[in-house]
């Protein structure tokens, strides 16, 4: 069969494929990041966002299921079998309510390998350490002692017979004696066993075909439930199955010893494969999943356990007991304050201005030479601004306020500085400023005349005049 030489191609390979299509309640992004940064060092992690087929399961080792919430097609479940048995190892996560709740059929697979989730919920009845009762603290459910030798925890001197994850394989334990491989939480052999929190989880019905790991203990309701199995394919595939996928989200991950539950799953689904050469490895073995468990916090801290007594030794010294004051220190200087031997800071000089942006020959130009230029570029229907501009450039404007800067203004104010040059005989003296008169009715004085008559203290003004016409006309 292709597949099955696919599968024995791949059994060395490190490949973790999360599956994503059945609108699974967590993903990678989203509820799995502690798990995905606890694997990531070791296994290297892929995303299936599409129909499960042969190819979906090329060189993967460990196939994830985390809660579905949709139907499997047929085909889908066919895929599913071919890979268990050709040597692949599945991984599938339910929550309470089982396959009615989830509306997926996954149980239709399950069933085939001895497993079945159930439609039910585990609930604490005895209040400790979390509030909601669906978040079961479960304190004796190893079933199995060799969970607890494949997490680390040492047995005691009773229970020292040799177990191994793979004899958890090959043992079928019967439903019957379930109850009686639970211990109390009093027992001496309960020191060794796991304590795990079962948040928002489902139980399992497990026939002699698989074997149960994990139960909900004597304290939980339904009380001694499976809610954890493994089984072993004839091909060389295995399957466990969990109860609560909640178990391993982000909320609950590092809570008690849910990692040792996590690694104890993925020791018996990655079992018996081909180890890697640690010359030829493409894996960084010295990166760490999670770099912040490389402090210890318990260096330093605070106990309080004295602090009651420390409170009694004030009476018995016969102190007030009150807080602590400031007390202001006292320095020795062995010197005398010395100012430091600093220098004001130099601040950067304003950069000389930029001689490109000026018209240097239109700043430094005679007046002559800009007259000229103007009257050049000025046109014959430009009389007006030829006018205006003659006047700010001989400064003519600058005796005129701002509203009478017109053209006739300028004209009249040029006039009668000529006329009065002329009166005082080319000698400097000040002239007063020219004004418009309006021929309006307001001027008019007398019978109507525009001028009234000429005083003899005014006549000197017009004594001159008919020379100035002689001259004009000359």
């Amino acid at each position: 069969m292709q597949l099955k030489s696919e599968m024995n191609g791949s059994s060395a390979s490190n490949l973790l494929v999360f599956d994503q299509g059945k609108r699974e309640e967590f993903t990678v992004f989203s509820g799995f990041r502690v798990l995905h940064k606890h694997v990531r060092s070791s296994w290297h992690v892929e995303i299936n966002n599409d129909e499960l087929t042969d190819s979906t399961f090329d060189k993967c080792r460990i196939f994830i299921l985390p809660a579905p919430r949709a139907k499997f097609y047929v085909e889908e479940l066919d895929a599913l079998r071919r890979y268990i048995k050709s040597g692949g190892s599945l991984l599938v996560l339910m929550s309470e309510g089982g396959e009615p709740k989830a509306d997926t059929n996954i149980n239709f697979l399950l069933e085939e390998f001895g497993i079945a989730c159930n439609a039910d919920s585990v609930i604490r009845t005895v209040y400790f350490k979390y509030f909601d009762p669906k978040e079961a603290l479960v304190s004796n459910g190893i079933i199995n002692r060799s969970i607890a030798t494949a997490a680390g925890i040492a047995l005691s001197n009773d229970d020292s017979t040799d177990f191994s994850m793979t004899h958890v394989t090959h043992r079928m334990t019967r439903l019957d004696s379930m109850a009686n491989a639970v211990v109390d939480d009093n027992n001496n052999a309960n020191q060794s066993a796991l304590t795990f929190v079962y948040p928002y989880g489902a139980t399992l019905s497990v026939n002699r075909n698989s074997v149960a790991v994990l139960s909900t203990g004597t304290v939980c309701y339904p009380i001694s439930r499976p809610v954890c199995a493994f089984h072993s394919a004839e091909g060389g595939g295995r399957i466990a199955v969990l109860g609560s996928v909640h178990m391993f989200s982000d909320d609950y991950f590092e809570k008690e010893q849910n990692v040792k539950i996590f690694d104890v799953i993925l020791k018996f689904l990655s079992e018996a494969q081909l180890k890697m050469c640690l010359q030829e490895s493409e894996v960084e073995q010295t990166m760490l999943g999670d770099f912040t468990k490389l402090f210890d916090t318990s260096l330093c801290n605070i106990g309080l356990n004295n602090w009651a007594e420390s409170i009694k030794c004030y009476e018995r010294l016969s102190l007030k007991h009150e807080p602590l004051t400031l007390v202001n220190p006292v320095f020795e200087v062995p010197q005398p304050p010395l100012e430091p031997a600093i220098f004001s800071p130099n601040f950067r000089e304003i950069s000389p201005p930029q001689l490109e942006l000026f018209d240097l020959d239109d700043a430094f130009s005679s007046h002559e030479v800009r007259l000229a230029q103007l009257t050049n570029r000025c046109a014959e229907n430009e009389l007006d601004l030829y006018v205006r501009e003659a006047g700010e450039l001989l400064g003519v404007n600058r005796g005129l306020a701002p509203d009478e800067k017109t053209s006739k203004r300028i004209l009249e104010h040029v006039i009668h500085q000529i006329v009065e040059f002329k009166k005082t005989g080319g000698q400097d003296v000040d002239v007063p400023p020219a004004f418009m008169v309006k021929d309006d009715e307001d001027h008019a004085i007398g019978d109507g005349h525009p001028f009234e008559a000429v005083n003899d203290e005014e006549g000197h003004y017009f004594s001159d005049i008919d020379e100035y016409d002689d001259l004009h006309e000359g």
